[in-house]
C-alpha cells in the first residue's frame, strides 16, 4: 500500500511541475481522479496568529480553501475572503486532498487528527497531512504512523519567522517526513514561506524548530536584560539597539523583533505587545525542548533558566502577550526575583 502510495505521489508531484511554456510534464491521466491539479482542494485548520495570515495567502493563490477553527469569530474574515468555512475537522478532510494544521499544542495535535471528529476518521486515500504546529516529535511520529496505515502521507512542518513573515509569506519551514513526498508539499508551502528546509525523516521538522525555539527564548531574554541594563546606565535605548545590531551582539531578537517600545515599528513591543507570539506558547516550546534534553541528556542550563523564567511569567499575567513581553516583565521587577521551579517539576 505504502509503495503504491509513493508512487501515485510521485506522479502527482511530477504533475504540478510545469515546464517553461506552461504545459505539464506529465499527463493527469496517471493521477488518481479525486485530485484536479489545476484546481487543488486545500483545508487549513487552526487560524490563530499565525494561522490566519498563512491561509490568507494559501487562499490569494489556490481560490479554494476550506477552514476551520474551535473559535467562530477566526473564521470570519477568511469567509470574507472567500474560504469555505467547514464544521469540524472530520469535515474539511472528507473534501480536501491537502490539509495543513497550525495548532497549539500536543493535545490539540491528537484531537483535530485523531479524535472523534478528526481528520483521520474521514480523509481521503492519497490525501497529504502537513502539519506546521509546535508539538514533540513523537507526536508527529504517532500521528503519521496511524495516517500512513490509511495511505495517507504526513507531514511535519512547524516554521519561523512570526506573525510578520507570516503575514508576507516569507516563513522558514522545516520539514519532516519522506524524501520522496518532499517536493509534492513544496509547491504549496512556498505559497506561505520563503524557505522550506528538508530535515530529515517524520519528526525531524519539530526536533528542529525545538531547539530553534530554545535558543530564541534564551536570546529574547538576553537582548531584553541587555538593553535593561544599558537603559538603567543611561543610554538612549535606540543608540544602544543601533550599537547591538553592528556588533557582535546582534541577534534576531534584537534585529528584526525588539522587544524595547519605541525602538522599532511593526512589532509586538510597538502595540503594548499584543499579537505576535504569545508567552504561554513560548513556555510550552522551552517545556518541550526541556522534556527532550531529559530523554537526550543533554545539558541545557539556559534553556532550564529560559523555561522556569516563562513559566513565572504566565503565571504573572503575561500569558496571551507576546514573548518579548519579557522586557516589560524584568522592567517591573526588581533585581531580586527568583525564579525558582524545581527541575523535576519542569520536565513533568
Amino acid at each position: 500500500m505504502v509503495a503504491v502510495f509513493r508512487c501515485w505521489m510521485a506522479a502527482r508531484s511530477a504533475l504540478i511541475r510545469q515546464n517553461t511554456l506552461g504545459k505539464c510534464v506529465c499527463s493527469s491521466q496517471r493521477i488518481s481522479s479525486n485530485v484536479k491539479a489545476s484546481s487543488p482542494k486545500i483545508g487549513f485548520i487552526g487560524l490563530g496568529n499565525m494561522g490566519r495570515p498563512m491561509a490568507q495567502n494559501v487562499l490569494a493563490k489556490y481560490h479554494d480553501l476550506l477552514v476551520y477553527d474551535v473559535h467562530h469569530e477566526a473564521v470570519e474574515s477568511l469567509n470574507e475572503l472567500g474560504a469555505t468555512v467547514s464544521q469540524s475537522p472530520k469535515d474539511v478532510a472528507a473534501q480536501v486532498d491537502y490539509i495543513i494544521t497550525m495548532l497549539p499544542n500536543n493535545a490539540c495535535v491528537l484531537e483535530v487528527y485523531q479524535g472523534e471528529n478528526g481528520i483521520l476518521k474521514s480523509v481521503k486515500k492519497g490525501a497529504l497531512l502537513i502539519d506546521s504546529s509546535t508539538v514533540d516529535p513523537d507526536v508527529s511520529k504517532a500521528v503519521a504512523a496511524t495516517a500512513e496505515a490509511q495511505g495517507v502521507m504526513f507531514l511535519d512542518a512547524p516554521v519561523s519567522g512570526g506573525v510578520n513573515a507570516a503575514r508576507l509569506g516569507q516563513l522558514t519551514f522545516m520539514v519532516g517526513g519522506p524524501s520522496e513526498v518532499f517536493p509534492v508539499a513544496q509547491d504549496l508551502l512556498f505559497t506561505m514561506g520563503a524557505r522550506v528546509v528538508h530535515c530529515g525523516p517524520v519528526g525531524s521538522g519539530q526536533a528542529t524548530k525545538i531547539c530553534n525555539n530554545m535558543l530564541l527564548g534564551i536570546s529574547m531574554i538576553g537582548t531584553s536584560e541587555a538593553m535593561t541594563l544599558g537603559i538603567r546606565l543611561g543610554l538612549d535605548p535606540k543608540v544602544l539597539m543601533n550599537i547591538v545590531n553592528s556588533s557582535s551582539g546582534r541577534c534576531w531578537s534584537s534585529e528584526v523583533y525588539s522587544p524595547v517600545p519605541g525602538t522599532m515599528n511593526n512589532v509586538p513591543s510597538s502595540n503594548d505587545y499584543k499579537g505576535g507570539f504569545g508567552t504561554k506558547l513560548m513556555a510550552k516550546d522551552l517545556g518541550l525542548a526541556q522534556e527532550a534534553a531529559a530523554r537526550t541528556t543533554t545539558p541545557t542550563p539556559l534553556g532550564s533558566l529560559a523555561y522556569e523564567l516563562y513559566c513565572t511569567m504566565v503565571d504573572s499575567g503575561f500569558a496571551d502577550k507576546d514573548f518579548s513581553s519579557v522586557y516589560q516583565f524584568l522592567t517591573r521587577k526588581k533585581v531580586t526575583i527568583i525564579i525558582g521551579l524545581p527541575y523535576s517539576k519542569m520536565i513533568q
